[in-house]
């Protein structure tokens, strides 16, 4: 244990932690969980970079009104950063995004505009840009700002080069929602260690990456319109209906050596399956990166050793369909178990 300064001092330093029952025995196979941030997101990273990079530059002033577009994890981020440097936060979200989420940023203190489904997220990202615009506030620009890449290139690439120092690191795969993680690492990992393939997970109901269609972009890089091989997907957070700036930078750069579709039903199964097989409780994306890391595993050599990112925590999700399943009265077979012995024993429901 360490003392720390303050909160934004925790952010980083994630463990990577071995799969046991779900990877193939012929790998070794490793999960970077980042609920282990202290908002439980691998956007806690991406907030503290754009922040301390706009009070470097003089972009933010002290005081002024930070406004994001965001699926909820970005916001959640920049509202912790934000309560603790002091300055005032608003968000733009698609209203169809979780509401734990939209409370959780309520919580810490920001604000949170809704924007309708029917404008995905090129909706919610222009509406941020009008009202930065119309006030004079800072708009971080998340999946333009170079500054999120480097952050991923200063902490979390580092502490994967880190982990896996004199040891092989074969695979390393990742989602997309910005691009800042694929790009902040993926050029790490070029340089430092060549021989890591870098494989790039997206929805199959949206294979924005492996379409190979251009995005229509602004002059700033901003998305002019939606893509067209998007649709609805259930990995809130990932691949949002356009391709970001930093994702394309990484494309163009050739940092993927592989483009994997995966399949919503199986992004929600695997999720369920690392918490009751392994303990690690994790969302949606998570449970898609890990499908695309057990694919890749199924057909890599003997002894190879694979990272997958794992962005959140399954806590952002308890409204989604990941937990339509999940029932809040007893089961059938719970009330048995209670039935067992005759004590304690909750009172027939009444219709």
């Amino acid at each position: 244990m360490a003392k720390y300064e303050n909160i934004l001092e925790t952010i980083g330093h994630t463990p990577a932690v071995r799969i046991n029952k779900l990877a193939p025995k012929h790998v070794k196979l490793y999960v970077k969980i980042e609920a282990f941030n202290p908002m439980s997101s691998i956007k806690d990273r991406l907030a503290l970079g754009v922040i301390e990079d706009a009070e470097r530059t003089g972009k933010l002033r002290p005081g002024q009104t930070v406004i994001e577009a965001t699926s909820g994890n970005t916001g959640i981020g920049l509202a912790m950063v934000c309560a603790q440097k002091g300055y005032p936060l608003v968000v733009t979200m698609v209203e169809s995004f979780s509401v734990e989420r939209r409370r959780l940023m309520r919580f810490l203190g920001a604000k949170v505009v809704l924007t309708p489904a029917a404008m995905k997220g090129t909706g919610m990202v222009a509406k941020a840009v009008e009202l930065a615009e119309q006030h004079g506030w800072f708009l971080t620009r998340q999946f333009e700002n170079e500054a999120n890449a480097d952050m991923h290139s200063r902490t979390t690439a580092q502490e994967i080069l880190a982990d896996f120092q004199g040891e092989r690191l074969d695979f390393f795969v990742t989602g997309f929602g910005t691009g800042g993680t694929l790009k902040g690492v993926g050029r790490v990992l070029q340089k430092e260690r060549p021989e890591t393939k870098i494989v790039v997970c997206e929805p199959d109901a949206a294979p924005l990456l492996g379409s190979g269609v251009p995005q229509q972009g602004t002059a700033d890089g901003a998305p002019a319109t939606s893509h067209p091989s998007f649709k609805a997907h259930p990995m809130q957070g990932w691949t949002p209906d356009f391709v970001p700036k930093l994702t394309q930078d990484a494309i163009d750069m050739k940092l993927a050596d592989r483009i994997l579709p995966i399949n919503g039903a199986d992004a929600m199964r695997l999720s369920r399956e690392l918490a009751q097989k392994e303990g690690i409780f994790v969302g949606i994306t998570a449970g898609a990166t890990f499908c695309g890391a057990l694919k890749v595993a199924e057909s890599a050599p003997e002894g190879a050793t694979l990272l997958c990112m794992l962005p959140d925590t399954g806590e952002r999700y308890l409204s989604t369909p990941l937990f339509a399943d999940i029932p809040a009265d007893m089961t059938e077979e719970e009330d048995e178990i209670s039935r067992s012995t005759p004590n304690y024993l909750m009172p027939p429901k009444t219709t």
